[in-house]
């Protein structure tokens, strides 16, 4: 049953689902903002919202933390830049640290697009 279960699954088995929001935080990490689909940009706000809050406690066990959920796949530069870079803006806000704006729909399949930015 799929009472209240509300993930998308983007036609994708879990490892690739799981890979493809890792990508997307990274490039949302490394750019600032990201355009993508809206259901993809709706996806990975609870992915990278709790890893912002748990990175505004810089530890060993957080960077360790970050490292598993973002993925070992040469990313420390990703997670040291989270950690001491973008965390610290959002030291006395309560979460929210996303945003989604809506913008035009994609011309080749209609498909409806967004830009997720940190705020």
């Amino acid at each position: 049953m799929k009472h209240h279960k509300t993930t998308r699954k983007f036609g994708l088995e879990t490892n690739e689902r799981r890979a493809l929001l890792r990508s997307l935080a990274l490039a949302l990490i490394d750019h600032g903002k990201i355009q993508t689909t809206e259901a993809k940009a709706k996806e990975l706000r609870p992915f990278i919202e709790p890893l912002v809050t748990k990175a505004r406690i810089d530890s060993l066990t957080t960077r360790r933390y970050l490292v598993r959920k973002l993925g070992s796949g040469g990313q420390p530069a990703a997670v040291k830049k989270l950690v001491e870079i973008i965390a610290p803006k959002y030291k006395g806000r309560g979460g929210g640290y996303t945003r989604i704006i809506k913008t035009e729909i994609r011309a080749s399949d209609g498909g409806p697009m967004a830009v997720i930015e940190f705020v």
